[in-house]
This record gives C-alpha cells, sequence and structure tokens, in this order.
C-alpha cells in the first residue's frame, strides 16, 4: 500500500468514524435537550435594526418555543472525543503545531462562546432573556479569537503570504493580522444561515468537505482529516435536523463553525476561494447589509424578511424547496472554489 493511498484512506475513515460515533450518542443529546427543555422561553420579535420583525415571527414563533437549540454540541464534543481517542495511536494522531492546534483551539473557545450565548438566551434575565449576548459582545470575543489566531499565523508560523488565484503570491508583512480579523468577522457573520431546518448544517457540510479536498491536496492530511471529521458529523447532524428539525445548531455551532471555517481557509492559503466555496455564507450576509442599507438611506425595505432564505419563505416558498436548493448551490460553489483554488 502507498503512503496516498494510506492517507487517502485515513481521510475517508475518519470521517466515517466521525458519522458512527455521532450517530451513536446523538440520540443521548436529543433526549437530554427535550428532557430539559432547552429552547427559547419568548420567539424573536425584534429584527438587528430593532423594529418589529413581524414576518418572521409570524413564520417561527411556534418552532422557536418547541424545537431545542445547542446542536452545535454534537459537532464540538464528537470532534474533541476523536482527538482524545486517537491521540495515542502514533499512525493515526493528526494533532499537530501546525495543521490542527488553531483550528481545534479556535473550535473550542468559539463553540463555548456561542454555548454561553444560547444559555443566556434560555436561561438568562432581563436584556438576556430570548437575545443572549449582544451583537457587540459577540463581535468583541470573535475578534479577540481573531487576534490571537492572526498574530499566531504571523509571530509564531512566520506567514504573511496570500495566494491570488490566476495572479500569484503576495507578501502583507503585518497586514496579515487585520486581514486575518477582517476574513474571521466576515464569515462568522454568515452564522445567519442557521434559520431553516437542514439549510446550515447542508451548507456547512459542503464548505468543510471542499476544504478537505484543498488541504489533502496540499499534503495537509492531518488538516484534511480535521476538516473530514467535521464533515462526517454535519452528516450526523443533518440526519437530524432534515424537516422536522430534532434540534437547532444554535450559536454552539455556528460560532464555531465560522470561525474555525476562517482559521482552516487561511491554513489552506485560500482566503480569497472562501468567498466561492461559501457563496451561500456570502449571500446570506449580503442580502442583511443589503436591507439594513436601503431601510437606512431609502426608508423601505428590498426583501420582505432578511437573510434572504427568509424572504422566500415569505413569498411562499415551502421550507423544504429552499433548503434543498441551497444545498444544491453549495455544492456548486463548493465544486467552483475547489477548482479555482487548484488552478491557483
Amino acid at each position: 500500500m502507498t503512503l496516498f493511498t494510506f492517507n487517502v484512506i485515513k481521510v475517508l475513515g475518519f470521517a466515517a468514524v466521525a458519522s458512527v460515533i455521532s450517530a451513536v450518542w446523538c440520540p443521548f443529546l436529543i433526549n437530554f435537550l427535550y428532557k430539559h427543555k432547552l429552547w427559547k422561553k419568548e420567539a424573536r420579535i425584534k429584527a438587528i435594526s430593532g423594529e418589529d420583525a413581524v414576518i418572521f415571527h409570524n413564520l417561527h414563533k411556534e418552532r422557536e418555543i418547541t424545537v431545542p437549540r445547542f446542536g452545535g454540541l454534537l459537532i464540538l464534543i464528537t470532534v474533541v472525543l476523536i482527538v482524545l481517542l486517537f491521540y495515542w495511536f502514533p499512525n493515526l494522531n493528526f494533532l499537530s503545531r501546525s495543521q490542527t492546534w488553531l483550528p481545534l483551539f479556535t473550535l473550542i473557545s468559539a463553540s463555548l462562546l456561542g454555548f454561553l450565548d444560547d444559555f443566556l438566551q434560555i436561561f438568562g434575565k432581563g436584556k438576556y432573556i430570548g437575545g443572549g449576548l449582544s451583537f457587540k459582545k459577540r463581535l468583541l470575543i470573535v475578534i479577540l479569537i481573531a487576534i490571537i489566531g492572526g498574530v499566531w499565523f504571523y509571530s509564531k508560523l512566520g506567514w504573511d503570504v496570500i495566494t491570488i488565484p490566476l495572479l500569484g503570491q503576495f507578501s502583507i508583512g503585518i497586514f496579515y493580522i487585520p486581514l486575518f480579523v477582517l476574513v474571521m468577522v466576515a464569515t462568522w457573520s454568515g452564522g445567519i444561515i442557521d434559520g431553516l431546518d437542514g439549510l446550515a448544517g447542508g451548507t456547512f457540510a459542503s464548505i468543510f468537505g471542499a476544504f478537505t479536498i484543498i488541504a489533502f491536496s496540499q499534503g495537509k492530511v492531518d488538516l484534511a482529516i480535521f476538516c473530514a471529521i467535521i464533515t462526517g458529523t454535519l452528516f450526523t447532524f443533518l440526519w437530524f435536523n432534515i424537516p422536522p428539525a430534532r434540534f437547532y445548531m444554535g450559536e454552539t455551532g455556528t460560532l464555531g463553525l465560522t470561525t474555525v471555517l476562517s482559521v482552516v481557509a487561511f491554513l489552506t492559503d485560500s482566503v480569497f476561494v472562501l468567498p466561492i466555496i461559501a457563496g451561500l455564507l456570502v449571500l446570506e450576509t449580503g442580502s442583511v447589509i443589503i436591507q439594513l442599507l436601503s431601510k437606512k438611506f431609502r426608508k423601505k425595505k428590498i426583501f420582505l424578511s432578511a437573510p434572504i432564505h427568509h424572504h422566500f419563505e415569505a413569498i411562499g416558498w415551502p421550507q423544504y424547496k429552499i433548503t434543498m436548493r441551497a444545498w444544491i448551490l453549495g455544492i456548486v460553489f463548493a465544486i467552483v472554489g475547489v477548482a479555482v483554488r487548484l488552478l491557483g
């Protein structure tokens, strides 16, 4: 057996192991969430701009207070468990300083921040009830995580070069750190895609699947395994999250996945194809920005509800149609992004 074949088996094998392990313990997680009624006690009634979110509230008022959050724990705990299980096997241990330390740290720290936010949305008092941490507090913590990551890349790993596909490599020096912060904050903002049954799970599965291929093509087998484990776990998450969803990813999942996604993009020098691979996140964030700007300067909305998947709901599209069409688009974006990065 050649080394290449062995590495392919390792990557695919870890994805399968992650799917199996997460599938075994996921029912226990779901039972725990329902037993303790870990869903919002009040449905969201305010939009990000402060006015009443009437359309969104009418569409989701029942599901928000009957379906538990914290589904992101499935991803966090499964990844950590697999890291610990295989740490003692030299040929299978994928924890390495240059490839997986930083993504693992980011996943754990950001997921715990998301857990706190989900917890406050359910059990918080006063200003926290139903809303969790304020946007400013979450933004500041994400920026802090991004600064730590950017400094680690620049100072510890000595990285200051970025690749723009078809144009070449460019050294940007100390500006690598603010670029890192900008990319992480922008990617984190795409977490608003967790709004329909199955939407976030399918979207992130195609994205991390794409980065599994990119990392492997660069010989970064440990990082490819890390991405494959997340992808495999997302398949299990999706099994229980398709309509009608048994749980929601919540901030525990979206914060962890979006921030670690930006780290993986830098580790594979794929920052400039990230907007392609994660095209759905770009569309979601862009629709909110356009909506806010239109309401501020034109005093009227462009979309009935934002992000854009809620607009399609409002005009009468069934949720399953929105979700499945998003999956198709996500796979196409991922294929195009991988092709562009390999060309670059």
